[in-house]
């Protein structure tokens, strides 16, 4: 079998054991048996207990919700997932429309899949999908996004280069803290 970098990116990548806190969002799951797509995770370190890492999961298949609390240095087994790169087209609603470098299929995944990731979906842009049983369950972007910058809050004359950050919005329509000689 083709370790890592060496496998080719359709092939359906073998489930691996990690420790619950490496979990992150996006993420496609194991728990119970059933391929469950991590929705949101939060680590707790309750005084001189041990940490644990709580975490709200939605069923792939059905899209019933869990929430389960797992110890820090619990073994999590990551579902066999295939990726495929994809380009962003449009969205319409809480639909957002892709479509397959490789076989030029449309692919929709809805909002609620995507979670954070359409704060950084531009137009055009290429994503990598992960495929569960063929079916695509969520999108990566790049580490490194450009966007611009389309309103500001004005910049005040008095603020030093240290001290407050303005608001920002992006051409996503996300909202971000920015220094004040942002325009």
């Amino acid at each position: 079998a083709l370790a890592g970098r060496d496998r080719p990116r359709s092939e359906p990548r073998e489930s691996t054991m990690i420790p619950a806190t490496q979990i992150k969002v996006g993420q496609v799951i194991l728990f119970n048996g059933e391929p469950c797509r991590v929705v949101k995770t939060l680590h707790i370190t309750p005084g001189n207990w041990r940490g644990m890492v709580q975490m709200k999961l939605a069923s792939v298949r059905t899209g019933t919700g869990y929430e389960n609390r797992f110890r820090s240095e619990d073994k999590i087994d990551l579902a066999p997932m295939e990726e495929h790169n994809l380009k962003y087209l449009y969205h319409a609603g809480d639909e957002y429309h892709f479509m397959s470098n490789e076989s030029y299929d449309l692919v929709m995944l809805t909002k609620e899949e995507l979670g954070d990731v359409v704060n950084y979906l531009v137009e055009e842009s290429e994503v990598t999908a992960m495929y569960y049983e063929g079916r695509a369950v969520s999108v990566e972007v790049p580490n490194f996004m450009i966007l611009k910058v389309t309103e500001t809050d004005p910049t005040l004359r008095t603020a030093t280069v240290s001290a407050s950050p303005k608001r920002a919005v992006l051409e996503t329509g996300l909202e971000i803290r920015v220094p004040q000689f942002i325009n």
